[in-house]
Formats: C-alpha cells, sequence, structure tokens
C-alpha cells in the first residue's frame, strides 16, 4: 500500500470513527431513545402517563417499519421527582445504554440538573415536559422545548382573568423550588404591566401535605383570585382546605395543574378551578371523533383512561418521529438538528398551536389557552392569548 493509499485509509477510518462517535444510540436497525419519568414519587401520575403515551407512539411507529428502517427502542428510568435521582438516571442513559437523545425528561430541577451529563456527551434534551424557560433559554443547539414557559402562561394568562373577575386583590401559593418561582415571577409581571402586585406570596417545600397556614394567610389577606404554582395534590390540597374554610376566590393554574388527576382527586371541589393549557383533555367520549378515536385506541391498548400527559408523551416521540424521517437514513446528532430547525408542525387533534423551530428558536411556541373544570371535567374557555 503505498503511503498516499495508506493516509487516505487512515482518514476514512477517522471519518467513520467521527461518525459512529457522532451517532451513538443510533444502530443499523434501531435507534436508542431515553427518558426519565417521576414513576414513585410525587408527580408519578403524570410520569406513568407520559410514559404509557410514548409507548404508543413507539409500537405504532415500529409497527409501521421504524424511522428510514430502524425500529425505536426506548429506555425509562425513575427520577422519582428528584434532581440527584434525576443526574444518576441521566448518567445510566448517557453512558451506559449510549441513548441517542433524552426525549419528554419530566420536571424542572430534574431536567436542570440532567443537562449537563446529556450536553458533556452531545445528547439532546428533547421536548422536555417541563415549562422552565431555562429548558430553551440561554440558547443551546442541544435544547429544544415545546410546553410555553410557566412564567408566559401566567403573564399572559392573569391580566385576562383579573379583569374578567375584576379582581382586587391577588395573591400566590408558590411550590419553593425553580418551577414555583417561575410561576410567582410570571405573576408579578402580569401585575406589574397593570400597575399592580401581589397582596400576599406564600410557599411551601415540594412534597408537604398540609397547606391550611398558607390558606389562612391569604383568606384573612381578602385575596380574590390566587395564582397556583402547584402540582398536583397541592393544587387539590389548597382548594380543599380553602373550600373547607369557606374561603373562594378565582384559582389559576398552570400547565402543570391541568390534568384529570385533579377533579378525579379532589372531586366536586375542584369545580371553577382554571388553568392554563395546549392541548386538550383526552376523554373516552370527547366530541371530537379523532380525539375519541385515539383515546379509546390507548385505552383498548393500557386499559386505563389517557392523560393530557399520555398527549405530551404521544407528542414528543411523534415530532422525533417526523424530524428523523426528515433528516434521512444517516442519522447523527448534526443531520437531526438541521432537521428541527426547518420543521414547521401544524396543529394536531388535540388542539396544539402551531409550532415551528429554527437556528435560533428553540420553543415552538409560546401561546397557551384557558381551560376550566365545569361538573367535573375539563372545558376550554378561550382561544390562545395572543402578547
Amino acid at each position: 500500500m503505498t503511503l498516499h493509499h495508506l493516509a487516505a485509509s487512515i482518514m476514512a477510518s477517522l471519518a467513520m470513527a467521527g461518525a459512529c462517535a457522532q451517532t451513538q444510540g443510533v444502530a443499523r436497525d434501531s435507534i436508542t431513545l431515553g427518558s426519565i419519568q417521576d414513576l414513585s414519587g410525587p408527580v408519578a401520575g403524570f410520569g406513568k402517563q407520559a410514559r404509557l403515551g410514548m409507548l404508543l407512539r413507539v409500537d405504532e411507529a415500529n409497527e409501521q417499519g421504524g424511522v428510514n428502517g430502524r425500529k425505536l427502542d426506548l429506555k425509562v428510568e425513575d427520577s422519582g421527582y428528584d434532581p440527584k435521582r434525576a443526574v444518576l438516571a441521566a448518567q445510566k442513559l448517557v453512558n451506559q445504554d449510549k441513548i441517542f437523545i433524552m426525549i419528554g425528561h419530566i420536571g424542572t430541577a430534574q431536567n436542570l440538573a440532567a443537562m449537563p451529563v446529556q450536553f458533556s456527551k452531545n445528547v439532546i434534551n428533547f421536548l422536555p415536559l417541563t415549562g422552565a424557560r431555562e429548558v430553551y433559554e440561554p440558547w443551546h443547539r442541544l435544547k429544544y422545548a415545546f410546553i410555553v414557559s410557566y412564567y408566559d402562561q401566567i403573564r399572559l394568562a392573569a391580566p385576562r382573568l383579573i379583569k374578567e373577575k375584576n379582581a382586587g386583590k391577588i395573591c400566590t401559593i408558590y411550590q419553593d423550588d425553580e418551577f414555583g418561582l417561575e410561576v410567582m415571577r410570571g405573576g408579578e409581571a402580569a401585575l406589574k404591566a397593570m400597575g399592580l402586585e401581589f397582596t400576599e406570596k406564600t410557599t411551601y417545600k415540594r412534597g408537604a401535605t398540609d397547606f391550611s397556614s398558607q390558606v389562612a394567610k391569604m383568606k384573612s389577606a381578602g385575596c380574590d383570585l390566587v395564582i397556583l404554582g402547584t402540582v398536583i395534590r397541592e393544587t387539590i390540597g389548597t382548594i380543599g382546605e380553602a373550600r373547607k374554610t369557606g374561603f373562594s376566590p378565582a384559582f389559576l393554574g398552570t400547565s402543570a395543574a391541568y390534568t384529570d388527576l385533579i377533579h378525579k382527586l379532589g372531586g366536586k371541589p375542584m369545580d371553577g378551578l382554571y388553568a392554563t393549557m395546549t392541548v386538550q383533555h383526552p376523554y373516552l367520549d370527547e366530541a371530537s371523533q379523532p380525539l375519541r378515536f385515539w383515546a379509546n385506541k390507548y385505552k383498548t391498548r393500557f386499559n386505563e383512561d389517557p392523560s393530557v400527559f399520555s398527549v405530551y408523551g404521544y407528542s414528543v416521540v411523534d415530532v422525533f418521529v417526523r424530524a428523523a424521517r426528515k433528516a434521512g437514513p444517516r442519522l447523527t446528532s448534526d443531520s437531526f438538528i438541521a432537521a428541527m430547525d426547518t420543521m414547521l408542525i401544524a396543529p394536531d387533534i388535540f388542539g396544539s398551536a402551531e409550532a415551528s423551530y429554527g437556528p435560533q428558536k428553540r420553543l415552538g411556541s409560546s401561546l397557551a389557552r384557558l381551560s376550566q373544570i365545569v361538573d367535573g371535567k375539563w372545558k376550554v374557555v378561550s382561544d390562545y392569548i395572543q402578547p
């Protein structure tokens, strides 16, 4: 072999090695996806539903021959909604399972803890289940988000409700972490723009179950609208306590409280709660035929009713499949990013707003709308609220 041929051969080997290094998790006949869910902690209800939604779309894709001939292999780890466990889960998925992409990871603090582990190995953080701004800001080529920030959800929706209810005293109860702070700051921004400020602010620690002192504080302040930086049981606990003590302001939660678990577990006292949302809740008797068909397919497959988080799980895999198909047979992080950066995602059967991504645009859509629990069911009560 001549020196020239030897050099060319070495260069070709290096190029191949480079391509392989780029394509962790992409084999000849499979693509390995990773996800971190809460399967045992305070939002396990969400995590389990998200996982099933993902599995439904993975199964559909695989039944259709996969993505460019590669079957999808989804590996899910449990964080228990604990950031420290999320780091360990990310280390396992990235370093041992060699995932191509992290998809639909649940939780704000959990994503912030896990992202550095992923980014050190060029693993994209794809459409996480959190409305934190940090999952798309500051800009990073490996970040893609699809849930409008909790900050913007409240910043846009609160003024609308304040005017509608003619509310004069606005209060907030929020979780003492990054998630809760984002909700509170969104409320502050909305109030500041209206020349107002919070009458009362109160917090609780993640995992708390007693909200009597916080509710007493807001009741004595005479709050007529309460912004909730709460998830499932804290939403139920706060509203339940308020109803018990004859305190009946309007309550506004974020997409973190937009779940059928609120009215299923909280019952009648939850009627009247407002929440910001994007996708519709997929009730089995939904008026829209495509949504009803999807909900019944899910129920048949898993023997349980689908939820909003089932839809999130399904949707994030659906967007992945579209982008990976567009990226072509030579799937690498770079080819996937190039495909994502030209994606326009039309509104779907779940009623989500149109979404698009680009080289400098890492959040698909920044719009949200309002839903309210009416007679034990979520009902959409507004169009998408324009900034």
